[in-house]
């Protein structure tokens, strides 16, 4: 392929403008000849000279080739055995070591080799040359600048129908870069009259941060999956959130289709938006969350009907509300969760209440719309952090605060996502409808975010942070996933930052409990004063009423006029007595 570029601007419409004048000769530098070698020449007719004041320049342009990575298995078996030895015979090999660890050159050997490894595990237990010195928890990147840099972009396979990347999940093992992307169209009644709903690709991918071009694995429902999450003890095990309301569960060593799935008339009756694995000794228990306002606890070795389910009601009440986001943090109690409604409410749950009444331990109206995130402080389970509407907002597990201890300030867009940092516990993430990424760092600043990143130009509308902090998985509307990596400064913690955090929220949630105090002062006070004047209303008597009312209207009446002397003439003349 040829590469060429082709200026078609006039010389005079860019550039800098020569400026020339008239100036007289001047003599710089009078180079004489040398006469010994003045005729070592060749003469050459015609000659033609160029000459520059600067460097000649070239441009060129190279197209790198992308590299495509493909996933390969070797099949090792033992070796170094003699010929005459079957290694697959387990008495050969025996006997042949028996036969080796008797012998004078063997014993020698291992003895001076196990003294030189002992000189070394000495040294490394003395000096360690692998130590990094001024980094971690001891650092103090306040004069650092934030920044982000893209590693890798995933894009939807699916080209006949853009999707929405509706959740990510990172691989619980902080050692394998791996991601579950759920791509659907959560849109409502989204192309029912349209071919392309009929043509619209179900399947969701397992991606490598290492190979972007292709997913490693590729789960292939019955219908669209709205949340993925992979089993805390077994990462083979892929649990499914589906539009339809099902449960399913992959394993991604038995191919693309769900090993077990939840029977229809016994699941969710609207799309699961939510799932979490619980804290169990078999690790298969999971619950899911859905907009028909119920919660349900299913175990994979038997989903033929749920374990438990739950509606989402407050006490009292008789409506249930729908939920979109579900919060599971063992460090908070093994049975205790948070749901978030599309109705802004958050409720506050104990599965093994004594009383199924009492499941429910309080509901908070924090938003005006429906919670987009709902995430516990890793480093502090009982301050947990919601996000929706226009705000994110920090509250604390406790009952008698029934408002926010923090509140961020209200942005021109709607906030569709976002979690707290797993390595630092004054910073969070908020994404935002207008395709920009909001970095949070309270240990230095409360009233504006740290860094502002701009991922895409599409409404973002799915988080995940990776376990290292350092990275983040970043889903948009048209079905990208964008994986961020952090400054060190965002994803280390800084000197005696959990401390100072702590005292932070302590001391926010106290003025809150102060406020909550003396407002109540206020209403008890009010309903005094409202009481007192009742009680001045009913001192007075009937009598002493009636009294009143005389004495006001007679104030108030109006004198009768006098008579008319027309009138009086005509009533006497009519008046004469009789003869």
């Amino acid at each position: 392929m040829e590469i060429y570029h082709q200026y078609i601007k006039l010389r005079k419409q860019f550039g800098r403008h020569p400026k020339f004048a008239d100036e007289g000769a001047e003599m710089i530098a009078d180079i004489r000849p040398n006469e010994e070698h003045a005729t070592d020449y060749i003469p050459r007719n015609p000659v033609v000279t160029v000459s520059q004041c600067v460097p000649e320049m070239s441009e060129h342009d190279a197209n790198t080739v992308a590299v495509i990575l493909a996933s390969k298995a070797m099949s090792h078996v033992e070796g170094g055995w003699p010929k005459d030895i079957d290694y697959s015979e387990a008495e050969h090999t025996i006997r042949y070591r028996k036969k080796i660890e008797k012998d004078e050159d063997y014993i020698k050997t291992v003895t001076a080799l196990g003294a030189d490894v002992e000189d070394l595990i000495k040294q490394n237990n003395a000096i360690d040359i692998y130590e990094e010195y001024f980094t971690g928890q001891w650092a103090d990147h306040s004069a650092e600048v934030p920044s982000v840099k893209t590693v890798t972009v995933f894009k939807d396979p699916s080209t006949s129908v853009k999707r929405t990347t509706a959740y990510v999940n990172w691989h619980p093992d902080a050692t394998i870069p791996k991601v579950v992307v759920s791509y659907a169209i959560l849109q409502f009644q989204w192309g029912l009259e349209d071919r392309k709903f009929q043509e619209m690709p179900l399947s969701s991918y397992v991606w490598d941060v290492n190979n972007p071009n292709t997913p490693e694995y590729e789960m292939a429902p019955a219908s669209q999956i709205c949340c993925a999450k992979f089993n805390l003890k077994d990462p083979n095990l892929l649990g499914a959130g589906q539009y339809n309301g099902q449960f399913t569960v992959y394993d991604m060593r038995k191919g693309s289709t769900p090993t077990e799935s939840t029977q229809v008339d016994l699941s969710h009756r609207d799309p699961i938006y939510d799932i979490a694995w619980l804290q169990s000794k078999t690790g298969t228990e999971a619950m899911s969350v859905s907009t028909d306002g119920n919660v349900m606890w299913w175990d994979i070795r038997r989903l033929s009907e749920p374990v438990e389910s739950m509606p989402l009601r407050e006490k009292g009440s008789e409506t249930s509300l729908g939920g979109v986001v579900l919060e599971y943090d063992p460090a908070a109690g093994p049975t205790n969760f948070m749901v978030g409604t599309e109705q802004g409410s958050i409720f506050s749950c104990n599965r093994k209440a004594k009383n199924p009444v009492d499941r429910v331990k309080y509901v908070l109206s924090g938003h005006h719309g429906p919670l987009y995130g709902l995430r516990r402080n890793p480093f502090s389970s009982k301050y947990f952090l919601s996000i929706g509407d226009w705000t994110a907002r920090v509250w604390t597990d406790d009952a008698a605060v029934k408002t926010p201890i923090l509140t961020t300030k209200y942005h021109p867009t709607y906030l569709t996502g976002g979690t707290w940092s797993p390595t630092r516990p004054g910073v969070f993430y908020t994404i935002k409808m207008d395709g920009t990424m909001d970095v949070w760092d309270l240990f230095y600043k409360h009233n504006e975010p740290t860094l502002t990143v701009e991922v895409s130009d599409q409404p973002l509308t799915s988080f995940a942070a990776h376990e290292s902090g350092s990275t983040v998985a970043v889903g948009t509307a048209d079905g990208a996933t964008t994986i961020l990596q952090l400054s060190t400064g965002l994803s280390e913690m800084a000197l005696n930052e959990k401390a100072a955090m702590n005292n932070m929220f302590d001391r926010e949630t106290q003025r809150e409990k102060n406020l909550e105090k003396a407002m109540k002062e206020a209403r008890i006070k009010r309903k005094k004063e409202e009481t007192r004047k009742d009680e001045v209303a009913d001192s007075v008597t009937e009598e002493q009423l009636r009294a009143l009312e005389n004495e006001f209207f007679n104030a108030t009446k109006q004198p009768e006029p006098p008579a008319a002397p027309e009138e009086a003439t005509q009533n006497g003349a009519g008046a004469a007595p009789e003869q």
